[in-house]
């Protein structure tokens, strides 16, 4: 066992966005931070959702006034400080004769949203007609349509993107971000928790680290950490499973995100474009088994595909027709005796002490509220550390892709020769960035050919994810760098050209390349469609010359 006594003011546990925007935080306000990720940076729950960055208007339905101001304050704030990646979309939420809740609730929390986001820049909401409504989404079941709104919410489509530059910033700010390694117990002087060890997954060894203030940030996972060497602790997590379908365009799909009620329990779907196909989602189901292993199961599909159908009459979706699924638990307050749907979505700081003194694990969060979790939680590390907390500066610091003037580097881009795909293709997942990932390549004209046709991805951004973006191993690369993993062939067509690239780029022999392309593919069957099997394919995977 390796050991190391330099302390850290904090050690994070979890490299979802909130520990992400916790470790960028902390270490932007001068404190020595290390984050430990049992896997990958946006490896878990940040990464199953619906991609909509939102103001919670559901949320209006428990009076949770507070938690949809701040939502809403936050979506602005990412909307100024990541607009390459964070942009306004429209959402319809249509009446039907069906919904439970009344024509007249909707518009009245439509002014209250209007009301409680007084400072957006973005368009308030429109009440539609039913002939104005058929205009707008002709596909629309007519049956006891009575007209809709339309408003305005947020749409993150490369969640991972997000967190990958959140991470970039907290390492910029002296953070240091160590993956592939588990947190497995805490390390107690009496019982005060001092540090942590962990195991590096890569090599099988375990470790120590030091600190004084130990925050759990690991969403679903949260009761999962320190089950070993102390104190039995009291559930916090009460996380549900939500599971999304993904489905090529189909006869009457909307333009529009649509937010309406399902015939069969009442419950909020969503219909959302994302990256040129449809996400359909979600459900919101207990889950008490690892997070890990949560999948859409053929009950949840069948759900789905029969409202949307309902939904869009056309729409003829089948089983056959999913591309692939995903799932995710969020990671919730427990509340055993609480609806699913009426459990709150507000962030808790549980204190374990006295048993475990020095020991703060963070309860729920969601993507939107991130970086108004992480101020919260650095200002109360502070406390703990019996300094006074500096100024927080995340509410007004750029992500690292906004850099430049975009149209200047797009003509850059197509000067250094790389089509109209690619280059929008680079500006749409790094932003101002783009222009440093080409800039990479150098003179390796070789390093700027397309090794994905449908998307224009090129190889030079599986070099530069390795050695700029904290990568490190083919899944890393195509589930949350490059996410080839979401197309429809999951990069699997190109996959012999792929690993030839990262094989010479960083040198794994053909021992590693095996192993690499079994694990992605591995991966990849948390994506497997019910009853179908995973699209990997059986031929080996040669690491090339």
């Amino acid at each position: 066992m390796t050991e190391s006594r330099v302390p850290h003011d904090l050690i994070v546990v979890g490299a979802g966005i909130n520990g992400l925007g916790v470790a960028r935080d902390a270490a932007s306000r001068g404190l020595r931070v290390l984050l430990l990720e049992q896997d990958d940076v946006c490896s878990g729950v940040s990464a199953w959702s619906g991609r909509l960055v939102h103001g919670g208007l559901r949320y209006l339905e428990h009076r949770d006034f507070a938690l949809v101001r701040e939502s809403l304050r936050e979506r602005e704030r990412l909307f100024r400080l990541a607009p390459h990646l964070v942009r306004p979309k429209r959402l319809i939420m249509p009446f039907y004769a069906h919904n439970r809740r009344p024509a007249w609730l909707i518009r009245l929390g439509m002014v209250a949203y209007d009301a409680l986001s007084f400072d957006k820049r973005t368009g308030r909401h429109e009440v539609l007609r039913r002939d104005a409504l058929l205009r707008r989404f002709r596909g629309i079941d007519q049956h006891g349509l009575g007209g809709g709104v339309v408003f305005t919410d947020g749409q993150v489509e490369y969640a991972e993107r997000l967190c990958v530059e959140v991470a970039l910033e907290a390492v910029g700010a002296g953070a240091e971000i160590r993956t592939k390694a588990r947190v497995e117990e805490p390390l107690l002087e009496g019982s005060r928790v001092v540090g942590v060890r962990y195991r590096d997954t890569t090599t099988g060894t375990m470790h120590e680290a030091h600190a004084c203030v130990v925050l759990n940030v690991a969403g679903p996972w949260i009761d999962r950490i320190f089950r070993r060497g102390a104190p039995e602790q009291p559930r916090l997590n009460g996380g549900t499973k939500g599971s999304h379908l993904v489905v090529d365009p189909f006869p009457g799909a909307p333009d529009d995100v649509v937010y309406y009620e399902s015939k069969t329990d009442g419950r909020l779907v969503l219909v959302i474009p994302w990256m040129g196909r449809y996400l359909i989602g979600t459900t919101d189901l207990r889950f008490d088994e690892d997070p890990g292993e949560a999948r859409c199961d053929a009950e949840e599909m069948r759900y789905l595909l029969d409202e949307v159908n309902a939904l869009v009459p056309g729409a003829d979706l089948t089983p056959e027709k999913v591309l692939f699924t995903y799932s995710g638990v969020r990671p919730l307050p427990y509340a055993p005796d609480v609806d699913e749907w009426e459990v709150p979505r507000s962030h808790v700081l549980h204190d374990h002490a006295p048993d475990l003194e020095g020991l703060v694990t963070v309860v729920g969060g969601k993507l939107t509220t991130y970086r108004q979790l992480a101020e919260d939680a650095v200002d109360d590390v502070f406390r703990r550390l019996g300094r006074k907390a500096p100024r927080c500066v995340t509410a007004h610091l750029p992500l690292p892709g906004v850099v430049g003037d975009l149209e200047v580097a797009r003509r850059f881009l197509l000067e250094r020769g790389l089509s109209t795909r690619s280059a929008d293709r680079l500006l749409a997942l790094y932003g101002g960035r783009a222009v440093d990932v080409v800039a990479s390549a150098g003179d390796d004209a070789d390093a700027l050919r397309v090794v994905h046709e449908s998307t224009g991805a090129l190889a030079v951004e599986l070099t530069f994810t390795m050695r700029r973006e904290l990568a490190r191993t083919l899944t890393d690369v195509l589930a949350r760098r490059v996410l080839l993993a979401f197309e429809p062939g999951h990069g699997l067509e190109s996959l012999d050209d792929i690993v030839s690239v990262l094989a010479r780029s960083e040198g794994w022999d053909d021992a590693r390349v095996e192993r690499e392309v079994a694990e992605y593919r591995t991966w990849l069957e948390r994506l497997a469609v019910p009853g179908r099997q995973p699209a990997v394919q059986d031929q080996p995977v040669e690491a090339g010359p």
